[in-house]
């Protein structure tokens, strides 16, 4: 049974699962508030290496969409004339066991994780430190890149390092039992601990989907397949479904859909064995750069699909963020 299949489906068998699990869940919470009162009460201190650290965040388990708004955070803090460097755990990957700022141009995501490489594919000049260490990123951004915005993809519950402005990612779920009966990571009460909690008078919209070759150009896409590892994979099949609905025959797919694990590798080398040869493949950017290191990719007729996103009321979400960051002290260079 899939997470979400769990902690959402209707069914018999998942309510079971859930109210079985739900002991646990108890455990897992207060473990979780225990954590959070050690660094509460000052037993230990969020270390601040850099100022300002900006972080886009979440209570639950993958798939809210923190890269996308990661990028568009960016794009905000940019506008205003700010430089940006971005933190990214390289979730899975060797980098990840510390932090290393990445070199220039394409990363490869076995290396330097999926999200990290995707980030690269979307912002070459967007520097990237990788590591899931976030004190030592902050180290790292104050020395290469002092008078930076530090913006985080995740970390929300690092609480070693110490976050200026918390924006958590917090769509409405059914469920808000903690792991493993539901998919938060900590308290659903704890969404006091953040800055903002979108959505909450902010609220993230979503482009129509449109799709790209791997040269990058816009095209189009007739009856297609699909392939992804996400946390949360109905949204991504939902646009699908919404965008090449005219190509769906007996409410079923004309091509084979294949949903996998967050994070998988995509380096089986039956992955692609359900797609006849030449097939259109519609697969995510997160997909798409673990599978163009593929040696039978060239076989198959990708398309990756995309979606901008922003959070909205732009101009207000700007002026809010700006406000924050104009109130937080620079951190002196040593």
């Amino acid at each position: 049974m899939h997470a979400e299949e769990l902690w959402t489906g209707s069914g018999f068998k998942a309510g079971l699962c859930r109210t079985l699990l739900t002991p646990a869940s108890w455990l897992y919470a207060l473990g979780w508030q225990g954590y959070l009162a050690v660094y509460r009460l000052g037993i230990k201190m969020a270390r601040e290496p850099h100022s300002p650290v900006v972080c886009i965040g979440n209570l639950q388990v993958g798939g809210t969409g923190k890269t996308p708004v990661t990028l568009h955070v960016a794009e905000v803090l940019r506008g205003t004339g700010r430089d940006v460097v971005v933190s990214c755990s390289g979730y899975g990957s060797p980098a990840s066991e510390a932090a290393r700022l990445a070199p220039a141009g394409p990363l490869d995501a076995g290396e330097w994780g999926d999200e990290a490489a995707l980030l690269r594919w979307l912002q070459p000049d967007l520097p990237l430190i990788v590591g899931r260490r976030r004190v030592l990123a902050g180290e790292i951004c104050h020395r290469e890149f002092p008078d930076a915005v530090l913006l985080m993809d995740d970390g929300f519950q690092h609480l070693p390092l110490r976050k200026h402005v918390s924006i958590v990612l917090d769509p409405p779920v059914p469920n808000r039992r903690c792991l493993p009966a539901g998919p938060y990571r900590e308290p659903w009460a704890n969404r006091e601990r953040a800055d903002l909690v979108i959505p909450n008078g902010f609220r993230v919209e979503a482009t129509p989907m449109r799709f790209i070759g791997p040269d990058g150009k816009e095209r189009q896409v007739g009856p297609a397949g699909a392939l992804c590892a996400l946390g949360r994979p109905q949204a991504f099949l939902d646009a699908f479904n919404a965008r090449l609905g005219d190509f769906l025959v007996g409410g079923s797919p004309a091509l084979p859909v294949v949903v996998l694990p967050d994070h998988d590798p995509l380096s089986d080398g039956n992955l692609l064995s359900s797609f006849e040869k030449g097939a259109t493949i519609v697969v995510t950017g997160k997909d798409w750069v673990k599978l163009r290191r593929r040696s039978d990719v060239e076989q198959y007729d990708f398309a990756i699909a995309t979606r901008e996103v922003a959070i909205e009321p732009r101009e207000a979400f700007r002026e809010w963020l700006q406000a924050k960051l104009d109130v937080i002290p620079k951190k002196e260079t040593a």
